[in-house]
């Protein structure tokens, strides 16, 4: 079951932090002190490190001052002072933030409107590979609804989503987490949370769905239209995805770990694994929509995921990015095959139209191949499994013409690596309906970087 705090336990909660001096003065003095950073997070200029200190003063005096702001973290503003002290101290080489990261605990208390400053030496997925300091002010949500959510049936204790205050350069990008291992540290310890920028995925939702539908003329349902005009209503139910998503990482008949973190391996198998997870929340959310004891919160908000799952996959995920080993991307395209191919999505006459009725129980049969590859992985050798994943991916989509792949030419008798470096770096290309598209696309996509709730509809 979730940690929950009264909301009269948050003093100073009703201020709005980031327009306080603290919050102002930190922020630029966070801003100055990453022009005099490298990719590793270090200064070794030492031309910059009387600034660099001068900096790093008004940094952990600022960091001080929040306590008063945020009582409840305390513990990781007292620690995070001290790491900035140590790194100046030890002349700015590469920054380690171990101890304030490991006193910051926010999945211990998860309360919607909770506020959290966040100041590490990192670097942003999705946006940028620097390990620089950032300053982000976040909020949590936490609806009534999903800690219901949570303490059932989908409990997942390291997730905790999160909404945009204020931030640094560095989440002025596509990324939209905040995730642990991005910091700076002398080890990896145990990591006991992950958070997502619900604001920012429903930002981008509303703003690529609207622009999509309108270009492919498709009509929306009454129930999915009415998310591009509420984004409460789009981060309730993207915390409601990304909960069970994130959960399903770890759950379900695996090919050991799916992830794999320390081997290289084909982009394909990622983007198995991400759309699993995707599917398994779409699956997740039939099942609650069609179980009569499910509240009408929960089915309202179980309908829209079904929406925003196979929207935000078709929509942004297949035209975003570049088609370098774009991962989530495949994923996209093959959701939109896999409906095409299963006559439940049609292009005709250039319009878009989608069978509803009957996308459940299409999408379930995708989900069903990809649990059926998994089960079979580990009685798999290595090398057998990834053959079978691209067995399952290019019977819906077509390979690049290229591809060494498709007609197995292939050192299978050397290691697993030989036959990633085959790999194509766009192994399975746009089709002619996507190529059209992402260049009609294009200009709301890149629009879409550093967006929040706040620019949503600028």
């Amino acid at each position: 079951m979730s940690t929950t705090t009264s909301h009269n336990a948050v003093i100073g909660e009703p201020e709005v932090v980031e327009d306080t001096p603290t919050w102002l003065s930190l922020k630029a003095a966070v801003a100055e002190l990453r022009t005099l950073q490298i990719q590793d997070g270090s200064i070794p200029e030492a031309k910059h490190r009387a600034k660099a200190r001068d900096l790093v003063a008004t940094i952990r005096a600022e960091v001080l001052n929040f306590r008063e702001l945020l009582p409840h973290d305390a513990e990781y503003l007292d620690a995070s002072a001290a790491d900035f002290e140590r790194w100046a101290d030890a002349g700015f080489g590469v920054p380690d933030f171990l101890d304030s990261l490991t006193a910051f605990q926010p999945q211990k208390n998860r309360v919607d409107g909770l506020r959290h400053l966040v100041v590490f030496p990192m670097y942003t997925q999705n946006g940028s590979t620097d390990r620089l300091v950032e300053a982000v002010l976040i909020e949590v949500r936490w609806p009534e609804f999903v800690a219901e959510l949570e303490a059932g049936d989908y409990s997942n204790k390291l997730f905790v989503p999160i909404r945009f205050l204020d931030f640094t350069d560095g989440y002025d990008t596509n990324s939209a987490v905040l995730f642990p291992e991005t910091v700076a540290m002398r080890e990896i310890p145990t990591f006991t949370w992950g958070a997502i920028f619900a604001d920012r995925e429903a930002a981008r939702f509303r703003r690529v769905v609207r622009a999509a539908s309108e270009i492919t003329k498709l009509d929306l349902p009454a129930s999915a239209a009415r998310l591009l005009d509420n984004q409460n209503l789009v981060e309730e139910t993207f915390v409601m995805w990304d909960l069970i998503h994130d959960r399903t990482h770890m759950r379900g008949d695996l090919p050991f770990d799916p992830f794999m973190i320390k081997q290289r391996m084909p982009y394909f198998l990622y983007s198995l694994e991400e759309l699993r997870c995707d599917l398994t929340a779409f699956r997740e959310a039939t099942r609650l929509l069609r179980d009569p004891e499910t509240g009408d919160v929960i089915r309202e908000h179980a309908e829209l995921v079904q929406y925003a799952v196979i929207f935000d996959r078709i929509f942004r995920f297949a035209i975003t990015g570049s088609r370098v080993r774009n991962y989530d991307g495949l994923g996209g395209q093959l959701l939109f095959a896999w409906l095409h191919q299963h006559h439940v999505l049609h292009w005709t006459d250039t319009r878009l139209t989608i069978d509803w009725d009957e996308v459940p129980d299409v999408v379930i049969a995708l989900s069903d191949a990809i649990n059926d590859l998994y089960w079979h992985s580990i009685d798999r050798p290595k090398m057998a499994h990834w053959l079978a994943a691209y067995d399952l991916v290019s019977q819906t989509l077509t390979p690049n013409p290229a591809s060494r792949w498709a007609v197995r030419d292939l050192p299978l008798d050397g290691p697993p690596r030989g036959l990633t470096d085959a790999v194509m770096d766009d192994e399975f290309p746009l089709s002619m309906f996507y190529e059209a598209l992402a260049k009609k696309m294009a200009g709301v996509i890149e629009s879409t970087s550093g967006i929040t709730a706040h620019t949503a509809l600028a």
